[in-house]
């Protein structure tokens, strides 16, 4: 049987608040098989997007494990985290997370610069074309639409060729015909690379697309089979 390139065991997230620790995520196990594209939905509040950074390393479980590409994330430090990211997952959010001060080409080449890719500029072209940027190349974030932005994000997550596609309400900020449009450049790179896609969504429509829903609720999974009709 084929190892998952994302297990979880027994996966729990408590944070300090205000008032003391807050329990976020309660006891999660699940597997992710290599080239599944999974969606995570459920309420406001549910655990959806602390679920999706636990399996990123972009927050730490607080108990059990988590492994990804047979990488124990909870035994990493920041820096090897950094790195492992860097190599192996394209993380894409709702918010955009571009330098105002680089253009889209920049924006995209950057991270492959500081990865020690020798083509940067000519992979990230590339991928800014593939998305239909082409045009747009020595724009800055400021010049773009959101959905330009938002296509600039994903070439910068595409750029390094990832195992692993890691998406928070990508078409969050986005009117429909442009969420579409988002979406349907997501699967398509996922396609293009081979990519396993984890995608985190209200819309029942996306999560009609993935191979697998997992509902959350109340930072318990509360459904592991379900299609569209547990989404909506």
């Amino acid at each position: 049987m084929t190892e998952p390139v994302i297990a979880l065991k027994a996966a729990s997230l408590t944070l300090m608040g205000n008032a003391g620790p807050v329990d976020i995520l309660h006891d999660i196990t699940l597997d992710v098989a290599r080239g599944e594209t999974l969606g995570l939905v459920g309420p406001s509040g549910s655990g959806k997007s602390s679920l999706l950074m636990l399996m990123g390393g972009l927050e730490r479980a607080t108990g059990g494990s988590v492994k990804a590409l047979d990488h124990d994330l909870t035994q990493l430090d920041e820096d090897s985290l950094a790195r492992f990211r860097r190599g192996n997952m394209g993380v894409v959010f709702q918010s955009f997370h571009l330098i105002p001060t680089m253009t889209a080409l920049e924006n995209v080449a950057t991270p492959l610069e500081l990865a020690g890719q020798r083509d940067a500029f000519e992979r990230a072209e590339e991928e800014l074309r593939s998305v239909g940027l082409g045009a747009r190349l020595d724009h800055y974030p400021a010049q773009l639409s959101g959905g330009e932005q938002q296509r600039v994000a994903l070439a910068r997550a595409a750029a390094p060729r990832p195992a692993l596609f890691l998406a928070d309400e990508p078409t969050g900020n986005l009117d429909g015909e442009t969420g579409k449009a988002i979406m349907d450049l997501l699967f398509g790179l996922r396609d293009r690379h081979g990519a396993t896609l984890v995608l985190v969504t209200h819309a029942p429509e996306l999560a009609a697309r993935c191979d697998r829903v997992v509902r959350l609720q109340d930072g318990r999974i509360a459904d592991d089979s379900a299609r569209l009709e547990a989404a909506q």
